[in-house]
């Protein structure tokens, strides 16, 4: 079952049905693909997508949250943490890696390093004293300063799947 994580203005929670009108929208955006998919998600790649972040949780103990802002209840973004089994070097194995996602609607409010600080915080309790991870494109302005403020650094630039991304990694606060 996926924990509720809250924070003043956003609820991290598990997924329903209901979501995912919402959850294909959001990724059928191109502001949405630009940095991430690349191409803007069909229905059918959407879904593929939903049921394997929430897939994540029954096989593992951990994955992505939905986001929902709760002054609207409405479904903003996702967040979590995961093991993708990258093909990539340096490895990322043993390091939990964090993502992230809003809706073009969402961005620009801070939402994205609220709910960061917010999923990190469980993390922390979940992984204690571990190396944390996540890659980033390196033109996503906003998604670098919001992995930096919150504590990740970036280690370097390598190649994935055909594009160079940041690679970033947190370590354990202390």
């Amino acid at each position: 079952m996926t924990p509720v994580v809250e924070t003043s203005r956003l609820l991290l929670r598990g997924r329903t049905l209901a979501d995912f009108p919402a959850y294909a929208a959001m990724w059928a955006t191109p502001e949405v693909a630009r940095f991430t998919t690349v191409h803007p998600l069909k229905v059918e790649d959407a879904w593929v997508k939903f049921t394997r972040m929430e897939g994540l949780w029954a096989l593992t103990g951990y994955g992505f949250w939905i986001v929902e802002e709760k002054s609207s209840g409405d479904v903003i973004g996702e967040i979590g943490v995961a093991d993708f089994k990258r093909d990539l070097a340096p490895s990322l194995d043993g390091m939990p890696e964090y993502g992230w996602i809003l809706a073009p609607s969402a961005q620009g409010k801070g939402y994205a390093k609220e709910a960061l600080a917010a999923a990190l915080v469980w993390g922390e309790g979940k992984f204690p004293n571990t190396v944390f991870s996540c890659i980033i494109d390196p033109a996503n302005t906003p998604s670098l300063r919001v992995a930096e403020g919150n504590g990740f650094r970036k280690i370097g630039i390598a190649p994935y799947k055909g594009t160079d991304i940041a690679i970033f990694h947190r370590p354990p606060p202390g």
